[in-house]
């Protein structure tokens, strides 16, 4: 059982090592300048959060405070929202790997 765990387990470095020495003789393909355009409702709250954040919250009282802090917290889940990738956390990664090595 350990040397199919072994052969395992090399089979996998080996596997991520591989494509990264594939790449060394390609050429750099180019990024291009200039980025993606941002779009108007996106860029109207990231104005509005840097409205917020440039306050003086020291003059504004207690129900101010609470509204901005909520209209900041709204903002940034619908920008979170807007944003459509994918993202796994490490502790997801570790979990596929595992369960990929047993199912193998």
């Amino acid at each position: 059982m350990k040397k199919l765990l072994l052969a395992t387990l090399t089979m996998f470095m080996l596997f991520s090592i591989i494509p990264v020495q594939l790449q060394a003789g390609v050429e750099a393909r180019s990024v291009p300048a200039t980025p993606a355009p941002v779009p108007a409702e996106i860029t109207v709250m990231l104005n509005r959060l840097d409205e917020i954040h440039a306050m003086d919250l020291s003059s504004l009282g207690k129900t101010e405070k609470k509204e901005l802090r909520k209209e900041v917290r709204t903002i940034k889940s619908d920008l979170r929202a807007a944003n459509e990738g994918v993202y796994l956390s490490a502790g997801a990664i570790i979990i596929i790997i595992l369960l990929l090595i047993l199912i193998l």
